[in-house]
Protein backbone atom coordinates (compact mmCIF):
# COMPACT_ATOMS: atom_id res chain seq x y z
CA UNK A 1 0.00 0.00 0.00
CA UNK A 2 1.35 3.41 -0.71
CA UNK A 3 2.85 5.57 1.88
CA UNK A 4 2.73 2.54 4.53
CA UNK A 5 5.66 3.19 6.82
CA UNK A 6 7.71 -0.27 6.30
CA UNK A 7 7.57 -2.17 2.82
CA UNK A 8 9.83 -4.60 2.51
CA UNK A 9 11.32 -5.54 -0.54
CA UNK A 10 10.82 -9.06 -2.31
CA UNK A 11 14.26 -9.84 -3.66
CA UNK A 12 17.80 -7.86 -3.78
CA UNK A 13 18.00 -5.91 -6.78
CA UNK A 14 20.13 -6.04 -9.90
CA UNK A 15 22.40 -3.48 -11.26
CA UNK A 16 21.89 -1.13 -14.20
CA UNK A 17 23.21 -1.69 -17.01
CA UNK A 18 26.43 -0.30 -17.40
CA UNK A 19 27.11 0.31 -13.63
CA UNK A 20 30.40 -0.39 -12.05
CA UNK A 21 30.04 -3.32 -9.65
CA UNK A 22 31.40 -4.49 -6.44
CA UNK A 23 30.67 -8.54 -6.22
CA UNK A 24 31.36 -8.58 -2.39
CA UNK A 25 31.57 -5.82 -0.29
CA UNK A 26 29.03 -5.26 1.67
CA UNK A 27 28.90 -2.19 4.73
CA UNK A 28 27.75 -5.41 7.24
CA UNK A 29 31.19 -6.70 6.78
CA UNK A 30 32.75 -7.35 9.77
CA UNK A 31 36.00 -4.73 9.05
CA UNK A 32 33.91 -2.55 7.70
CA UNK A 33 31.36 -2.22 11.03
CA UNK A 34 35.03 -2.12 12.90
CA UNK A 35 36.52 1.24 11.24
CA UNK A 36 34.18 1.86 7.65
CA UNK A 37 36.43 4.78 7.15
CA UNK A 38 39.79 3.44 5.57
CA UNK A 39 37.57 1.14 3.65
CA UNK A 40 34.63 4.04 2.88
CA UNK A 41 37.73 5.76 1.15
CA UNK A 42 39.53 3.37 -0.72
CA UNK A 43 35.81 2.91 -2.51
CA UNK A 44 35.18 6.09 -2.79
CA UNK A 45 38.82 6.84 -4.70
CA UNK A 46 37.95 4.10 -7.13
CA UNK A 47 34.50 4.07 -7.92
CA UNK A 48 32.86 7.11 -6.54
CA UNK A 49 29.67 5.41 -7.93
CA UNK A 50 29.25 1.46 -8.02
CA UNK A 51 26.82 -1.30 -7.52
CA UNK A 52 27.17 -3.29 -4.62
CA UNK A 53 25.67 -6.60 -5.32
CA UNK A 54 25.26 -7.78 -1.64
CA UNK A 55 23.47 -4.90 -0.62
CA UNK A 56 21.19 -4.44 -4.16
CA UNK A 57 21.99 -0.78 -3.85
CA UNK A 58 24.00 1.98 -5.77
CA UNK A 59 26.62 3.47 -3.30
CA UNK A 60 27.42 7.02 -3.60
CA UNK A 61 30.60 8.06 -1.67
CA UNK A 62 31.56 11.87 -2.51
CA UNK A 63 29.75 14.82 -0.97
CA UNK A 64 29.18 16.24 -4.31
CA UNK A 65 26.89 14.08 -5.26
CA UNK A 66 25.22 12.94 -1.99
CA UNK A 67 24.35 16.98 -1.87
CA UNK A 68 22.43 16.47 -4.89
CA UNK A 69 20.51 13.45 -4.29
CA UNK A 70 20.09 15.37 -1.25
CA UNK A 71 18.70 19.11 -2.81
CA UNK A 72 16.49 16.75 -5.64
CA UNK A 73 13.73 14.89 -3.36
CA UNK A 74 11.76 15.27 -6.90
CA UNK A 75 14.02 13.03 -8.50
CA UNK A 76 15.70 10.96 -5.47
CA UNK A 77 12.88 9.96 -2.86
CA UNK A 78 13.02 8.94 0.75
CA UNK A 79 10.38 6.37 0.75
CA UNK A 80 12.89 3.64 1.20
CA UNK A 81 14.66 4.73 4.45
CA UNK A 82 12.61 2.83 6.59
CA UNK A 83 12.37 -0.24 4.75
CA UNK A 84 14.17 -4.05 5.50
CA UNK A 85 16.95 -3.70 3.19
CA UNK A 86 16.59 -7.78 2.63
CA UNK A 87 13.24 -9.61 2.27
CA UNK A 88 11.39 -10.46 5.08
CA UNK A 89 10.35 -14.30 6.06
CA UNK A 90 6.81 -15.68 5.41
CA UNK A 91 6.04 -15.19 9.50
CA UNK A 92 7.57 -12.18 10.00
CA UNK A 93 5.56 -11.08 6.97
CA UNK A 94 2.22 -12.50 8.82
CA UNK A 95 2.61 -10.77 12.02
CA UNK A 96 3.20 -7.49 10.25
CA UNK A 97 0.04 -8.36 8.45
CA UNK A 98 -2.26 -7.66 10.99
CA UNK A 99 -5.59 -5.39 10.32
CA UNK A 100 -3.96 -3.37 12.96
CA UNK A 101 -0.84 -2.74 12.12
CA UNK A 102 -0.68 0.12 9.79
CA UNK A 103 1.58 3.20 10.28
CA UNK A 104 1.66 5.11 7.30
CA UNK A 105 4.58 6.94 6.57
CA UNK A 106 4.88 10.85 8.23
CA UNK A 107 8.79 12.68 8.39
CA UNK A 108 11.74 10.70 7.17
CA UNK A 109 10.12 9.00 4.43
CA UNK A 110 7.37 10.50 3.17
CA UNK A 111 7.32 12.21 -0.31
CA UNK A 112 6.36 15.68 -0.93
CA UNK A 113 3.76 17.33 -1.30
CA UNK A 114 2.92 16.15 1.91
CA UNK A 115 6.23 15.52 3.47
CA UNK A 116 6.17 19.99 3.95
CA UNK A 117 2.40 19.67 4.99
CA UNK A 118 3.55 17.13 7.91
CA UNK A 119 6.60 18.89 8.75
CA UNK A 120 5.07 22.13 9.70
CA UNK A 121 3.48 20.95 13.02
CA UNK A 122 6.36 18.47 13.92
CA UNK A 123 8.85 21.60 13.41
CA UNK A 124 6.51 23.64 15.37
CA UNK A 125 6.93 20.86 18.16
CA UNK A 126 10.94 21.46 18.00
CA UNK A 127 10.49 25.04 18.78
CA UNK A 128 13.04 27.05 20.75
CA UNK A 129 10.76 27.07 23.70
CA UNK A 130 10.12 23.16 23.99
CA UNK A 131 13.80 22.78 23.38
CA UNK A 132 14.65 25.28 26.14
CA UNK A 133 12.10 23.28 28.75
CA UNK A 134 14.09 20.11 27.85
CA UNK A 135 17.30 21.48 28.34
CA UNK A 136 16.87 22.39 32.48
CA UNK A 137 15.07 18.56 32.40
CA UNK A 138 17.99 16.89 30.43
CA UNK A 139 21.11 18.51 32.45
CA UNK A 140 19.12 17.67 35.84
CA UNK A 141 18.61 14.32 34.81
CA UNK A 142 22.07 13.41 33.38
CA UNK A 143 23.60 15.07 36.63
CA UNK A 144 21.66 12.69 38.39
CA UNK A 145 22.66 9.81 36.32
CA UNK A 146 26.68 10.82 36.01
CA UNK A 147 26.45 11.37 40.33
CA UNK A 148 25.10 7.67 40.19
CA UNK A 149 27.88 6.79 38.28
CA UNK A 150 30.64 8.53 40.06
CA UNK A 151 28.89 6.84 43.27
CA UNK A 152 29.47 3.84 42.26
CA UNK A 153 32.79 4.56 41.44
CA UNK A 154 35.27 3.25 38.69
CA UNK A 155 35.02 1.63 36.35
CA UNK A 156 31.73 2.24 34.85
CA UNK A 157 29.58 1.67 31.60
CA UNK A 158 28.85 4.35 30.46
CA UNK A 159 26.19 2.73 27.98
CA UNK A 160 24.14 1.48 30.79
CA UNK A 161 25.52 4.49 33.06
CA UNK A 162 23.93 7.31 30.97
CA UNK A 163 24.46 6.95 27.37
CA UNK A 164 21.54 4.31 26.79
CA UNK A 165 18.68 6.21 29.39
CA UNK A 166 19.18 9.86 29.03
CA UNK A 167 18.10 10.06 25.13
CA UNK A 168 15.76 7.54 25.66
CA UNK A 169 13.95 9.29 28.45
CA UNK A 170 14.16 12.86 27.23
CA UNK A 171 13.02 11.94 23.72
CA UNK A 172 9.73 9.70 25.59
CA UNK A 173 9.66 12.87 27.80
CA UNK A 174 9.07 14.96 24.94
CA UNK A 175 6.33 12.88 23.51
CA UNK A 176 4.88 12.35 26.51
CA UNK A 177 5.09 9.03 27.43
CA UNK A 178 4.95 8.20 31.29
CA UNK A 179 8.68 7.31 32.81
CA UNK A 180 6.98 3.99 34.50
CA UNK A 181 6.73 2.83 30.72
CA UNK A 182 10.14 3.68 29.74
CA UNK A 183 12.11 -0.19 30.15
CA UNK A 184 9.25 -1.59 28.31
CA UNK A 185 9.33 1.25 24.94
CA UNK A 186 13.47 1.04 24.92
CA UNK A 187 12.81 -2.67 24.34
CA UNK A 188 10.52 -2.72 21.58
CA UNK A 189 12.92 0.04 19.39
CA UNK A 190 16.21 -0.87 20.24
CA UNK A 191 15.15 -4.23 18.04
CA UNK A 192 14.29 -1.76 14.88
CA UNK A 193 18.05 -1.06 14.29
CA UNK A 194 18.02 -4.92 13.17
CA UNK A 195 14.83 -4.77 11.23
CA UNK A 196 15.40 -1.84 9.36
CA UNK A 197 19.10 -1.45 8.95
CA UNK A 198 20.45 -5.05 9.28
CA UNK A 199 19.97 -8.34 8.23
CA UNK A 200 18.40 -10.38 11.12
CA UNK A 201 17.91 -13.75 10.94
CA UNK A 202 14.73 -15.86 10.32
CA UNK A 203 14.26 -15.89 14.63
CA UNK A 204 15.12 -12.63 14.98
CA UNK A 205 12.46 -11.09 12.35
CA UNK A 206 9.91 -12.64 13.61
CA UNK A 207 10.81 -11.40 17.42
CA UNK A 208 11.27 -7.68 16.24
CA UNK A 209 7.88 -8.16 14.19
CA UNK A 210 5.69 -9.11 17.26
CA UNK A 211 7.97 -6.29 19.10
CA UNK A 212 7.24 -3.78 16.73
CA UNK A 213 2.89 -4.97 16.31
CA UNK A 214 3.01 -4.57 20.23
CA UNK A 215 5.07 -0.84 20.07
CA UNK A 216 2.56 0.28 17.04
CA UNK A 217 -0.75 -0.91 19.59
CA UNK A 218 0.98 1.05 22.56
CA UNK A 219 1.43 4.67 20.30
CA UNK A 220 -2.29 4.41 19.41
CA UNK A 221 -3.58 3.47 22.78
CA UNK A 222 -1.48 6.32 23.89
CA UNK A 223 -2.33 8.72 21.40
CA UNK A 224 -6.06 8.03 21.90
CA UNK A 225 -5.88 8.52 25.97
CA UNK A 226 -3.90 11.67 24.93
CA UNK A 227 -6.63 12.73 22.29
CA UNK A 228 -9.39 12.46 25.51
CA UNK A 229 -6.93 13.86 28.30
CA UNK A 230 -3.87 16.61 26.63
CA UNK A 231 -1.16 18.21 28.65
CA UNK A 232 2.12 20.22 27.79
CA UNK A 233 3.79 17.24 25.31
CA UNK A 234 4.52 16.99 21.67
CA UNK A 235 1.70 14.22 21.24
CA UNK A 236 -0.82 16.74 22.64
CA UNK A 237 0.44 19.56 20.17
CA UNK A 238 -0.03 17.79 17.45
CA UNK A 239 -3.13 16.43 18.61
CA UNK A 240 -4.18 20.27 18.51
CA UNK A 241 -3.37 20.64 15.23
CA UNK A 242 -5.45 17.78 14.16
CA UNK A 243 -8.21 18.97 15.83
CA UNK A 244 -7.76 22.60 14.35
CA UNK A 245 -7.26 20.97 10.73
CA UNK A 246 -7.41 17.10 9.83
CA UNK A 247 -7.46 18.30 6.22
CA UNK A 248 -6.58 14.63 4.82
CA UNK A 249 -9.27 13.68 6.58
CA UNK A 250 -11.82 15.47 4.70
CA UNK A 251 -9.76 15.62 1.46
CA UNK A 252 -6.99 13.01 0.67
CA UNK A 253 -5.54 16.06 -1.47
CA UNK A 254 -5.33 18.07 1.33
CA UNK A 255 -2.63 20.67 1.30
CA UNK A 256 -3.46 21.66 5.14
CA UNK A 257 -3.58 19.87 8.03
CA UNK A 258 -2.41 16.42 9.88
CA UNK A 259 -4.46 13.15 9.78
CA UNK A 260 -5.26 11.29 12.88
CA UNK A 261 -3.59 8.00 11.92
CA UNK A 262 -0.19 10.29 10.82
CA UNK A 263 -0.39 11.73 14.21
CA UNK A 264 -0.48 7.95 15.81
CA UNK A 265 2.67 7.72 13.27
CA UNK A 266 5.03 10.35 14.04
CA UNK A 267 4.78 9.27 17.67
CA UNK A 268 5.59 5.74 16.41
CA UNK A 269 8.65 7.08 14.16
CA UNK A 270 10.10 9.82 16.28
CA UNK A 271 10.61 7.54 19.32
CA UNK A 272 13.74 5.60 17.71
CA UNK A 273 14.96 8.08 15.60
CA UNK A 274 15.48 10.32 18.96
CA UNK A 275 17.21 8.40 21.05
CA UNK A 276 19.25 5.59 19.62
CA UNK A 277 21.57 7.30 17.31
CA UNK A 278 22.22 9.68 20.06
CA UNK A 279 23.49 7.01 22.35
CA UNK A 280 25.78 6.54 19.90
CA UNK A 281 26.91 9.91 19.34
CA UNK A 282 27.18 10.14 23.33
CA UNK A 283 29.74 7.09 23.47
CA UNK A 284 31.91 8.36 20.00
CA UNK A 285 32.02 11.85 21.55
CA UNK A 286 34.50 10.49 24.16
CA UNK A 287 35.66 7.73 22.01
CA UNK A 288 37.24 10.82 20.26
CA UNK A 289 38.26 13.04 22.93
CA UNK A 290 39.53 10.62 25.44
CA UNK A 291 42.57 9.44 23.94
CA UNK A 292 43.61 12.20 22.78
CA UNK A 293 44.73 14.30 26.12
CA UNK A 294 45.70 17.59 24.97
CA UNK A 295 42.09 17.97 23.05
CA UNK A 296 40.32 16.58 26.51
CA UNK A 297 42.43 18.76 28.48
CA UNK A 298 41.22 21.76 26.26
CA UNK A 299 37.60 20.73 27.11
CA UNK A 300 38.15 20.72 30.66
CA UNK A 301 39.86 24.12 30.62
CA UNK A 302 37.23 25.74 28.48
CA UNK A 303 33.73 24.00 28.00
CA UNK A 304 32.89 26.11 25.47
CA UNK A 305 35.04 23.89 22.97
CA UNK A 306 31.90 21.50 23.68
CA UNK A 307 29.79 22.64 20.53
CA UNK A 308 32.29 22.50 18.37
CA UNK A 309 33.51 19.06 19.68
CA UNK A 310 30.30 17.54 19.07
CA UNK A 311 30.07 19.10 15.41
CA UNK A 312 33.34 17.12 14.66
CA UNK A 313 32.46 14.31 16.30
CA UNK A 314 29.91 13.81 13.91
CA UNK A 315 32.74 14.39 11.21
CA UNK A 316 35.11 12.34 11.80
CA UNK A 317 33.08 9.65 14.00
CA UNK A 318 29.50 9.55 12.82
CA UNK A 319 26.79 8.16 14.79
CA UNK A 320 24.85 8.27 11.30
CA UNK A 321 27.42 6.81 8.04
CA UNK A 322 25.05 6.37 5.79
CA UNK A 323 21.18 6.99 4.61
CA UNK A 324 19.03 5.62 1.65
CA UNK A 325 16.86 7.15 -1.32
CA UNK A 326 15.53 5.37 -4.71
CA UNK A 327 15.39 6.99 -7.89
CA UNK A 328 11.84 7.88 -8.98
CA UNK A 329 12.70 8.61 -12.50
CA UNK A 330 15.50 7.80 -15.10
CA UNK A 331 18.59 10.11 -13.85
CA UNK A 332 22.54 10.46 -13.39
CA UNK A 333 24.47 10.89 -10.41
CA UNK A 334 28.05 11.49 -10.47
CA UNK A 335 28.23 10.25 -14.37
CA UNK A 336 26.43 7.21 -13.71
CA UNK A 337 22.87 6.35 -15.35
CA UNK A 338 20.28 5.44 -12.80
CA UNK A 339 16.82 3.73 -14.06
CA UNK A 340 13.93 4.57 -11.79
CA UNK A 341 13.82 2.24 -8.99
CA UNK A 342 17.00 2.20 -8.40
CA UNK A 343 17.95 2.53 -4.51
CA UNK A 344 20.50 4.43 -3.36
CA UNK A 345 23.03 3.90 -0.08
CA UNK A 346 24.37 7.12 0.26
CA UNK A 347 27.81 6.45 2.04
CA UNK A 348 28.08 9.13 5.26
CA UNK A 349 31.65 7.99 5.88
CA UNK A 350 33.32 8.28 2.93
CA UNK A 351 32.16 12.08 2.02
CA UNK A 352 32.65 12.85 5.74
CA UNK A 353 36.49 12.26 5.31
CA UNK A 354 36.94 13.56 2.08
CA UNK A 355 40.46 15.23 1.51
CA UNK A 356 39.18 17.72 -1.01
CA UNK A 357 36.09 18.91 1.15
CA UNK A 358 38.07 18.39 4.73
CA UNK A 359 41.89 19.52 5.09
CA UNK A 360 43.54 16.48 6.69
CA UNK A 361 40.40 14.40 7.40
CA UNK A 362 41.69 11.64 9.25
CA UNK A 363 42.88 14.03 11.78
CA UNK A 364 40.25 14.70 14.86
CA UNK A 365 39.87 18.15 15.47
CA UNK A 366 38.03 20.24 18.14
CA UNK A 367 39.47 23.40 17.03
CA UNK A 368 38.53 22.40 13.10
CA UNK A 369 36.77 25.72 12.26
CA UNK A 370 34.39 23.68 9.02
CA UNK A 371 34.05 20.85 11.36
CA UNK A 372 30.06 21.27 10.42
CA UNK A 373 30.40 20.75 6.72
CA UNK A 374 29.70 17.40 7.72
CA UNK A 375 26.55 15.61 5.89
CA UNK A 376 25.92 13.39 9.29
CA UNK A 377 22.09 14.87 9.52
CA UNK A 378 21.54 15.05 5.63
CA UNK A 379 20.27 18.06 3.92
CA UNK A 380 17.63 20.21 2.43
CA UNK A 381 13.90 19.29 2.88
CA UNK A 382 14.78 15.77 4.77
CA UNK A 383 17.50 17.58 7.11
CA UNK A 384 17.30 16.00 10.80
CA UNK A 385 14.46 17.26 12.62
CA UNK A 386 15.68 16.46 15.81
CA UNK A 387 19.57 17.40 15.08
CA UNK A 388 19.48 20.50 17.57
CA UNK A 389 18.19 18.19 20.36
CA UNK A 390 21.06 15.47 19.14
CA UNK A 391 23.61 18.34 19.56
CA UNK A 392 22.25 20.04 22.57
CA UNK A 393 22.48 16.53 24.42
CA UNK A 394 25.66 15.39 23.76
CA UNK A 395 26.97 19.10 24.51
CA UNK A 396 25.54 18.61 27.71
CA UNK A 397 26.80 15.73 28.24
CA UNK A 398 30.58 16.69 27.22
CA UNK A 399 30.24 19.89 29.49
CA UNK A 400 29.17 17.46 32.43
CA UNK A 401 31.69 15.05 32.11
CA UNK A 402 34.36 17.64 32.07
CA UNK A 403 33.65 19.57 35.02
CA UNK A 404 32.69 16.57 37.01
CA UNK A 405 35.39 13.89 35.64
CA UNK A 406 38.63 16.01 34.40
CA UNK A 407 40.19 12.44 34.57
CA UNK A 408 38.24 10.34 32.91
CA UNK A 409 39.88 8.24 30.35
CA UNK A 410 38.91 4.72 28.40
CA UNK A 411 39.67 1.67 30.20
CA UNK A 412 42.50 0.14 28.64
CA UNK A 413 42.60 -2.87 26.46
CA UNK A 414 39.07 -2.29 25.29
CA UNK A 415 37.84 -3.34 21.95
CA UNK A 416 34.42 -1.65 21.40
CA UNK A 417 31.76 -3.84 19.17
CA UNK A 418 29.53 -2.69 16.83
CA UNK A 419 25.95 -3.66 16.50
CA UNK A 420 25.48 -4.61 13.24
CA UNK A 421 23.79 -2.45 10.72
CA UNK A 422 24.25 -0.79 7.99
CA UNK A 423 23.79 2.76 9.56
CA UNK A 424 24.31 3.94 13.13
CA UNK A 425 27.16 3.17 14.82
CA UNK A 426 28.08 3.42 17.88
CA UNK A 427 30.02 0.93 20.33
CA UNK A 428 27.44 -1.36 22.38
CA UNK A 429 29.48 -1.03 25.72
CA UNK A 430 31.90 1.38 26.50
CA UNK A 431 34.15 0.96 29.69
CA UNK A 432 35.40 3.88 31.53
CA UNK A 433 37.72 4.82 34.27
CA UNK A 434 39.00 8.08 36.14
CA UNK A 435 40.74 9.40 39.22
Amino acid sequence: MANTYHQAPDAVATAPPGCPMHQTWSPLDGDYLADPYPIAGRLRDDHPVFWSSQLGHLVVTRMEDLEEVFTKPDVFASTNVQDPIYPLCADAKRILGADDFDPVAVMSNRPEPDHGRIRVFTRQGFSKRRLRTLEDYMRARASQLLGEMVAAGPPAEYVGALAFPLPAEIVFRFIGFPQSDDTMIKAWCVNRRAFSWGRPTDAEQVEIADGMLDYWRYCRDFVAERRDRRTDDFTSELLDAWEADPGPERDPDATTGISYREVESVVYGISFAGHDPVTALLCNTLLCLLPRRDQWQALVDDRSLATNAVEETLRFESSQVSWRRVATTDTTIGGIDVPAGTKLFLNFASANHQPDVFDVPGTFDIGRPDAARHISFGKGIHYCLGANLARMEARIALELLAERLPTLRLVGGQQPTYFPNITFRGPEALHLTWG
